[in-house]
């Protein structure tokens, strides 16, 4: 067995048909690199469990298998080996035959892990004899797994500022895995099991169909993602709680099934599950009031229910998440090297949307996903504060791997290019500007009115606060460019001191 070769001195690896995946210029990439400097807030817990930095895990010295933790190189028809690994049972190849597989990771093989510990024992471990060929791209397919169909869920809808959710039932928005409890396991929303420890099943309700997140807390996403996926039944499934939230089977109104799921809950007494309270929303004050407050707690947004509204499968408008930023799905195509601070490891993904758009996403990474990045062809959840006209997210922060979604996603359209109403992106170099139209935004805190508006070169601020004259500012930039980030850097600020923005 020979020393595993650290990430950045290997040769970079594309996925097979990804439009770009090459390293950007340094024109190009002077934005991540800068935004990797206020990514602090946004890191990922580092304290986690061997999912996020294996690079100082033993390498086995006897062949055979692999202890978890483990790690062997084997020499495949490449120049540069092939990096096998164990973490918590789920073995995985770097090779391209193991990468891009449509399975889930703890389903997939390749010749090379059979080659290592032998076919019969990777055949009883995956459940097929042969390495599964690579999914075909159908956008309707029911079939999204190699283990199952994919549970019949509710998902949600972005609110679009424009619906009165007056009336509606709201409660925090969980940043946590989604889990449907089936009467007897976990599913995850492609049909995977979650291999929960005994002890955590117990005292759930049996034959009941239910509907809910396995959470670890605010802004520990990634932990909680990486303990759901072990196979091992570890217990660090402590740190989880199922947190359930509807009841898909009961055939009532959602305020019925509610308190169907509250008195389960209750009676089944499980120290390991609970049921998610909601409160009534009383209007847009209450609504923006009760946002600042779980954003401030480090919670990711609101979920709002209908009242009187049954549980449909798919998206339904029904169910709507209001957040000061979206997230998506991107897929990784090529890892960025860094400069400064991260010389010598990972500077940001270069990510790929399902519409072709590429784009960087260099904040939000923590020390040990520089220095041991997600694999190109990972699916990756990232959080943007809107889209350019031209279609690519601004501010992208990374938030996690995505394990539980099919690419291309079959259940969410690509997202939509901002209003035309909206600014549009500042482009890379201010000789490209030829005209700017006159654009006008406008936001609230409480009864404070905060509004921008950008017409060419000139940017023009109005604060309006009761009790007090209207102050106009005026202020000038040397090109229409310039303008765009001095607006965008306010806009920016205003969102961090828990303005919201009023749509028209």
């Amino acid at each position: 067995m020979t020393k595993e070769t650290p990430w950045w001195k290997r040769t970079p690896v594309a996925a097979p048909d990804a439009q770009r995946a090459i390293r950007p210029s340094e024109d190009e990439d002077t934005d991540s690199e800068a935004d990797e400097e206020d990514s602090d807030e946004d890191d990922i817990d580092d304290d986690d469990d061997g999912d996020d930095d294996d690079s100082d895990a033993p390498v086995s010295a006897q062949p055979g298998d692999l202890a978890d933790g483990e790690s062997t190189t084997m020499q495949g028809s490449g120049a540069q080996p092939y990096i096998l690994r164990n973490v918590a049972g789920v073995y995985s190849c770097s090779c391209p035959a193991w990468r891009n597989q449509s399975a889930a990771i703890e389903r997939r093989s390749c010749k090379h892990l059979r080659q290592l510990r032998g076919d019969a024992i990777e055949t009883a471990r995956v459940g097929t004899a042969a390495a599964p060929a690579r999914a075909a791209r159908t956008a309707g397919a029911a079939q999204v797994s190699a283990t199952g169909t994919a549970p019949p869920i509710l998902l949600a809808h972005p609110w679009d500022q424009v619906v009165d959710l007056s009336g509606w039932w709201m409660s925090e928005k969980l940043d946590g895995v989604r889990a449907y409890w089936d009467g007897t396991r976990f599913l995850s929303r492609l049909g995977n099991q979650f291999h929960a420890p005994d002890w955590f099943i117990a005292d759930l309700p049996k034959d009941v169909i239910l509907d809910g997140e396995l959470w670890a807390g605010r802004k520990k996403f990634q932990r909680g993602v990486s303990i759901a996926r072990r196979q091992d039944k570890s217990d660090d499934w402590r740190e989880l709680t199922y947190v359930v939230f509807d009841a898909p089977a009961h055939d009532a109104a959602f305020e019925q099934r509610l308190e169907h799921v509250r008195q389960l809950m209750e009676a089944s007494g499980s120290q390991h599950a609970r049921w998610l309270p909601h409160e009534r929303c009383t209007g847009l004050d209450h609504l923006r009031a009760e946002l600042a407050r779980v954003e401030e707690l480090g919670g990711e947004g609101l979920m709002m229910r209908q009242p009187g509204s049954r549980y449909e499968v798919g998206r339904s408008w029904t169910l709507r998440k209001v957040k000061t930023f979206h997230d998506a799905e991107a897929r990784v195509i090529a890892h960025v090297r860094g400069a400064g601070r991260h010389g010598g490891r990972l500077g940001s993904l270069q990510c790929e949307l399902p519409n072709g758009k590429v784009f960087n996403v260099g904040t939000g990474l923590s020390d040990a996903e520089r220095n041991n990045p997600p694999p190109v062809g990972t699916v990756v959840t990232f959080r943007y504060q809107e889209l350019s006209n031209d279609g690519v997210p601004r501010f992208p922060s990374y938030v996690g791997v995505r394990d539980d979604v099919a690419w291309p996603p079959t259940d969410t359209p690509a997202p939509a290019p901002a209003p035309a109403r909206a600014r549009a992106a500042a482009p890379a170099r201010a000789a490209q500007v030829t005209a700017s139209p006159t654009t006008r935004r406008t936001f609230t805190r409480g009864d404070d009115v905060w509004s921008i508006e950008l017409d060419g070169r000139t940017v023009k601020i109005r604060s309006e606060t009761p009790g007090t004259e209207a102050e106009d500012t005026t202020r000038h930039s040397p090109n229409p460019a310039a303008a765009w980030r001095d607006a965008d850097s306010l806009i920016a600020a205003k969102l961090r001191d828990g303005y919201v923005e009023i749509v028209a």
